[in-house]
């Protein structure tokens, strides 16, 4: 499916998704015209999503990251629908998984410093509906963290 080209033209944009078409023309040896087309053709086939902006928050003065391991009462029917959606209006909880398994959701989330976690998960994690169990775990080290998939 994909090519040398398309693979050194999705790591070239994974490294740094702000390169122009000429400068990745250049690094592939090709011309914009065809890179243009190469590159419309990976979003058409969905293999492309596009580039985003990575905001490192602590530099916007969130400290803490914790992870919440979540078991839901599932002897209520709509318990997955209702705790997600309400968990989505959580403004720190930057990441929602579901498993099949012991537990069923994990959250990912952030504070300020532990007063603000404190609150936050007193105020805001304890109130989201059909919990039925609970861990956080408390990140220390995030030791590798690289969303780059090997091409």
């Amino acid at each position: 499916m994909l090519d040398d080209t398309d693979r050194r033209l999705l790591r070239l944009l994974q490294s740094d998704p702000t390169r122009g078409v000429p400068d990745l023309a250049e690094a592939v040896s090709s011309t914009p015209a065809k890179v243009s087309r190469r590159l419309e053709r990976l979003r058409n086939d969905g293999i492309l999503k596009g580039s985003r902006a990575v905001i490192d928050w602590r530099a916007l003065g969130y400290s803490i990251a914790v992870s919440l391991r979540i078991t839901l009462d599932k002897t209520v029917p709509r318990a997955f629908d209702d705790f997600i959606a309400a968990a989505r209006d959580v403004a720190e909880v930057i990441e929602i998984q579901t498993f099949l398994g012991r537990v069923d959701v994990r959250l990912s989330l952030i504070a300020k410093d532990l007063a603000d976690y404190q609150r936050l998960y007193r105020d805001n994690i304890l109130t989201l509906p059909h919990i039925a169990d609970i861990e956080a775990l408390m990140t220390v080290a995030t030791v590798k963290s690289d969303e780059s998939l090997p091409l």
